[in-house]
C-alpha cells in the first residue's frame, strides 16, 4: 500500500499508477495477471456525470453492459484485446452486472470461468484461483479489479481479497479523480478558446492582423480603457502600428460614431502649428479671409489622434497642455474660449523621459499624456504573426494590381526568421515590392532573397561629409531617430553653406526635417551666444 500511494504521489494518470499497481500486486503478493476491465461506457464524460451525482444507494450493476480490458500486467496485447465480455458474460460480465464480488477456488471446477485472454494450458498446473471484484464511482459500478492466484498459499486467501478491495477502491478514485481533472482542463481550454475567439475578433474588427500573446495583451490593455477618458499613450517603435491601435482606441470607445482626426505632429511646420490645430479668426494673417475651425474643434465628442507628439515644439506643448486641462481652446487671432471634448490618443517611437530630462519635452504635458501607456509590440516580438501579416499583404497587394503572386512555404518561413528592423511597414513595403517585380506566380525562398533588405550589424557612425551643392540625398523612407546633439554646429554650418543656405537642402542632406534642423541651428547658436 506504501508503494501504490507514493506512485499515486508522483502521477494521476491511470495508465501510469493502475499498471504499476497491478505489478505491485503481482510482484510483491504473486497475484498474476491482474487486469482492470471496464465497461463500454466509461469514458471521461461519464465519469464525470457520475463524479457530480450525490451518493446514494449501491447500483445494482450494468447488465446489459459489455466490458474490456483497459489495464493490465503480465497480458500481452493480444491477450488484453481478446479479454472483451458481453453483458453478464463469465466472471467478469456477472460481476460487473451484479456489483457483487466473485472468488473462484479452482478455475478447472467453474463452468462459467471463460479462460478467454490466456488458455489454461498457458496457467500453472496447481490449482488456480480467480478473484474479481467491483470497481465503483460514487457506488456505481464501472469495471472490475480481477487477476488469478495460486490457490496453495501460506497466506489466507481472504488477506488477499482484503488488500483487493482497498485497491479496486482506490483505482476507482484514480479513475474519478482523472476525469474531474480532464472536465477542468476541457473547461480552461473552452475558456481559452472563446478568449482567443474573442480578441482575434476585436482584433480583426479593428483592422489589427496577428494572435501572437504580445499583441494580444497589448489589444486587452487597450479593451479595458476603451471606455475611460483619459488621455492614452502609444508608445513603440517606428512602423508598429499606432495609427491602427489608435483608430482601435477610438471604436472600441462610446466615441465610435463621432469624429477620428489624425494629425502628424512632424509634418507641420513650427509657424503653423498653432492654426492647425486650434483654427483661425478671419484676418488673424495675411491670407485668413476666412475663419477656420482647427483640428480640436473637428475632433469635438470625437478622438484626436497626435503622432509623433515628440516633435511638436516647446511653444506648442504648452498651448497643448492647457487644453488638455481646460478643454478648452482659442482660435488664433480669436478673443473667446471654445468649449471641447476631445480624447487624445498620442503616439512616439521616442523615449520622453529622456526628451523631458534633456529640456526638450515639458515634464506636466508628459505625465498628462502618460496617464495610460500602451506599449506597442515590435515584430521581432511576433513572429507567430508575421505569415498572417504577409498573407493579407499579398492578398491586398495582388487584389491592388491584378497580380497572382504567392508565397513558397519555405519563402513564409524566411520572413518569419528575418529581424524586421522596420516592423510591419517595412513588411508591407517588402511584399509589395515582390508582387510588382517579380516575375514568378510562386516565390521561393530564394527568389525572395533579393527583395529583402541586407541585414546590418550596428550603424556605422554619422559622417559630416557634405553633399555637393547640386545633389539631394532622397530622403528614406523611415526616418531614424535623431538625437539632439547629434550634429555639430560646425556640420550645420558647412551643410548650410555647401546648399547655399537653403534649410530644407541641408537639412535632408543629413537626414533631419527642416523643423530639426532649425531647432538644432537654434539650439547651438544659443549656446555659443552663451558662452561668448
Amino acid at each position: 500500500m506504501s508503494e501504490v500511494m507514493r506512485l499515486v504521489g508522483k502521477s494521476l494518470a491511470p495508465e501510469v499508477v493502475l499498471r504499476e499497481m497491478l505489478h505491485l500486486i503481482s510482484e510483491l503478493l504473486g497475484l498474476n495477471r491482474g487486469r482492470i476491465v471496464l465497461a463500454d461506457f466509461v469514458g471521461d464524460i461519464a465519469l464525470e456525470g457520475l463524479a457530480d451525482r450525490k451518493p446514494g444507494a449501491r447500483s445494482p450493476g450494468h447488465a446489459g453492459t459489455a466490458s474490456s480490458i483497459r489495464y493490465a500486467y503480465g497480458l500481452t496485447k493480444t491477450e488484453m484485446a481478446r479479454g472483451r465480455y458481453g453483458p453478464g458474460e463469465g466472471i467478469t460480465g456477472r460481476v460487473l452486472a451484479t456489483a457483487q464480488p466473485i472468488i473462484v477456488q479452482d478455475i478447472d471446477a467453474e463452468s462459467q470461468f471463460l479462460a478467454r485472454s490466456v488458455k489454461r494450458a498457458q496457467l500453472p498446473q496447481e490449482v488456480v484461483a480467480f478473484i474479481a471484484l467491483p470497481i465503483e464511482v460514487n457506488r456505481e459500478v464501472i469495471g472490475v479489479l480481477a487477476c488469478h492466484r495460486i490457490r496453495s498459499r501460506d497466506r489466507q486467501l481472504n488477506d488477499d481479497v482484503a488488500v483487493l478491495k482497498i485497491l479496486a477502491t482506490l483505482a476507482g478514485q484514480l479513475l474519478q479523480l482523472q476525469a474531474l481533472v480532464a472536465e477542468k482542463t476541457r473547461a480552461l481550454q473552452a475558456k481559452n478558446l472563446l478568449l482567443e475567439r474573442a480578441l482575434e475578433t476585436a482584433a480583426v474588427r479593428y483592422g489589427i492582423i496577428g494572435t501572437s500573446p504580445a499583441l494580444l495583451q497589448a489589444l486587452g490593455e487597450l479593451e479595458r480603457v476603451s471606455e475611460a477618458t483619459a488621455s492614452v499613450l502609444l508608445l513603440g517603435e517606428s512602423g508598429t502600428g499606432k495609427e491602427l491601435f489608435a483608430r482601435a482606441v477610438h471604436l472600441s470607445s462610446q466615441r465610435r460614431d463621432q469624429p477620428f482626426i489624425k494629425v502628424n505632429c512632424a509634418a507641420i511646420p513650427d509657424t503653423l502649428f498653432e492654426s492647425e490645430l486650434f483654427g483661425y479668426e478671419r484676418g488673424a494673417f495675411t491670407g485668413a479671409q476666412t475663419a477656420r475651425a482647427g483640428w480640436f474643434e473637428q475632433a469635438d465628442r470625437g478622438t484626436i489622434f497626435l503622432d509623433e507628439i515628440g516633435e511638436m515644439p516647446l511653444a506648442m506643448q504648452t498651448k497643448l497642455l492647457r487644453t488638455l486641462q481646460e478643454g478648452t481652446i482659442v482660435r488664433l487671432g480669436g478673443k473667446r474660449e471654445v468649449k471641447v471634448s476631445v480624447r487624445v490618443v498620442a503616439a512616439t517611437n521616442r523615449n520622453l523621459e529622456t526628451d523631458v530630462q534633456a529640456g526638450s519635452f515639458r515634464r506636466d504635458l508628459f505625465y498628462r499624456l502618460n496617464v495610460i501607456p500602451i506599449r506597442l509590440p515590435s515584430l521581432r516580438e511576433r513572429q507567430q504573426d508575421i505569415r498572417a501579416l504577409a498573407i493579407h499583404f499579398l492578398s491586398r497587394v495582388n487584389q491592388d494590381n491584378q497580380r497572382n503572386v504567392s508565397l513558397s512555404s519555405d519563402a513564409l518561413a524566411r520572413l518569419e526568421q528575418h529581424p524586421w528592423p522596420g516592423n510591419i511597414r517595412e513588411l508591407g513595403n517588402v511584399i509589395e515590392r515582390l508582387v510588382l517585380l517579380t516575375d514568378s506566380t510562386m516565390v521561393s525562398s530564394r527568389e525572395l532573397e533579393r527583395f529583402l533588405p541586407q541585414e546590418s550589424g550596428a550603424k556605422p557612425a554619422l559622417k559630416p561629409a557634405i553633399a555637393p551643392a547640386t545633389t539631394v540625398t532622397p530622403a528614406p523612407l523611415v526616418r531614424d531617430y535623431q538625437a539632439a546633439q547629434s550634429h555639430s554646429a560646425a556640420q550645420l554650418q558647412e551643410s548650410l553653406a555647401a546648399h547655399g543656405g537653403n534649410q530644407s537642402r541641408a537639412a535632408q542632406a543629413l537626414g533631419l526635417t527642416v523643423r530639426q534642423f532649425g531647432y538644432r541651428l537654434k539650439k547651438l547658436g544659443q549656446h555659443n551666444a552663451d558662452n561668448l
